[in-house]
């Protein structure tokens, strides 16, 4: 016999939620093979069995809490494959069948929806499949193994009906009928169950993990910090034009785009060095301070938000902050960021102008001292040397803890931060 138990899931993570089971009391498995789902505050992982044979129990359902080393399930080594019933010990109980209208067959014959399709799939192309409706099974995965990837569910979105290869007649039926039904014809919006249309009922979802820990943590940053938001201004026709000067050289040497998070990285950067006290962290009654600059980069994912980090960003080029960010984004999109991309960091920067935000307070990642705040770059009338002109301007903005940054030191930050953006050559030198 041997045991699956909840594994090591990084720094300062100690529970899980098991989010899916993908195999069930008397399933054959494989060493390597994954067996469970669990859902972490920070991040979706797989468990696998490292030993082969039959799962011989099941010790926690699906929605239960779980701590680090805790006992999820047995596998008989020695036994041979049993047909699992509901009457296993521990076995999770069958779902009720699918209504025989919403039951629609997939390309492999199952019923839309089936573990054969979801369990090739990452929590998040699921997610996204349920959202839009999508046959899983339908879907070419691009990831290992054929896993199916939230970008897959997007692509196969995308493609018009017409480019969609023929199913045979008998399944075309079934599911084209639908869309061949006229706008009047077809169903309202999914509604909740019970619900009658026009209803004012009300749907309570359980959060997930992640957004959980989203929610204490933000209360807690709030609670436990003394903390306060300056803003300032900045202008940003230097940093445009060289972009556009540099980009098609930039992307020829490096293959990608030049982008503005890379001077800011930078800027932010040496203005720390400059003010230590916003790269520094309180541990009782000490001030910590960091000769390392390990910078996060808050990424709006599907199940919410979260910051994986540049680390030593001091000792980036250009290049290497800009191709960090954009496999970082790739990964956040894809539900495949792992627990060492998001450990750590000293100073964060997250930017709402790309979702259009033109002012915001962003609240301190704790244990962090210092956030710096990006929004939308919008034309606007300013004075330069006496005359109204028409500038590139973006307000920008930096929250800190009172307790160890005073206001002095936040305002000259701030101020460093506009000087190195809106003079290059001044970060340059500085870098």
């Amino acid at each position: 016999m041997s045991n699956i138990v909840v594994p090591e899931l990084g720094e300062s993570v100690v529970e899980a939620r098991i989010a899916r089971w993908l195999k069930k009391a008397g399933d054959r498995v494989e060493v390597g093979e994954p067996v469970v789902e669990l859902e972490t505050e920070k991040i979706d992982l797989e468990v696998s069995a490292e030993k082969g044979g039959v799962i011989k129990s099941i010790a926690r359902q699906e929605g239960e809490d779980v701590k680090i080393g805790e006992l999820l399930a047995v596998v008989d080594e020695s036994a041979a494959p049993a047909a699992a019933t509901a009457e296993s010990k521990g076995a999770p109980e069958p779902k009720a069948a699918p209504d025989a209208k919403s039951a629609v067959p997939t390309s492999n014959g199952s019923a839309s929806g089936a573990p054969a399709d979801d369990a090739r799939a990452t929590p998040t192309a699921r997610r996204v499949a349920k959202d839009h409706d999508v046959n899983l099974g339908a879907v070419q995965g691009s990831g290992t193994g054929g896993r199916v990837m939230k970008q897959d569910v997007q692509a196969a979105l995308a493609t018009p009906a017409a480019d969609k290869p023929a199913a045979p007649a008998a399944r075309t039926a079934a599911v084209q009928a639908p869309s061949a039904a006229p706008a009047a014809a077809r169903p309202a919006a999914a509604k909740p169950a019970g619900v009658p249309a026009g209803s004012r009922g009300e749907t309570r979802v359980r959060m997930t993990k992640r957004r959980e820990t989203i929610a204490r943590r933000l209360v807690e940053a709030q609670h436990n910090a003394a903390m306060l938001t300056t803003f300032n201004e900045v202008d940003m026709t230097a940093i445009m034009a060289l972009r556009e000067r540099q980009k098609e050289s930039f992307k020829k040497r490096y293959g990608i785009n030049l982008g503005i998070a890379s001077f800011f990285v930078k800027a932010a950067v040496a203005a720390l060095k400059a003010f230590p006290q916003l790269n520094a962290e309180i541990q009782g009654t000490e001030i910590v301070y960091k000769p390392y600059y390990d910078i996060g980069m808050a990424v709006g994912a599907e199940g919410g938000l979260v910051v994986p980090v540049l680390r030593n960003a001091e000792t980036m080029a250009f290049a290497a902050v800009e191709t960090a960010i954009r496999e970082y984004a790739k990964k956040a999109s894809d539900g495949t960021l792992t627990l060492e991309d998001l450990a750590g960091g000293t100073f964060t920067i997250t930017n709402g102008g790309v979702f259009g935000s033109l002012l915001s307070t962003p609240i301190l990642n704790p244990p962090q001292v210092g956030i710096l705040g990006l929004h939308k770059i919008q034309d606007r009338a300013v004075v330069v040397g006496g005359q109204v002109v028409i500038r590139p301007m973006m307000y920008v903005a930096l929250s800190y803890d009172h307790r160890i940054v005073d206001g002095r030191e936040a305002v000259q930050f701030l101020v460093k931060i506009k000087e190195f953006i809106e003079d290059p050559g001044h970060l340059l030198l500085e870098s």
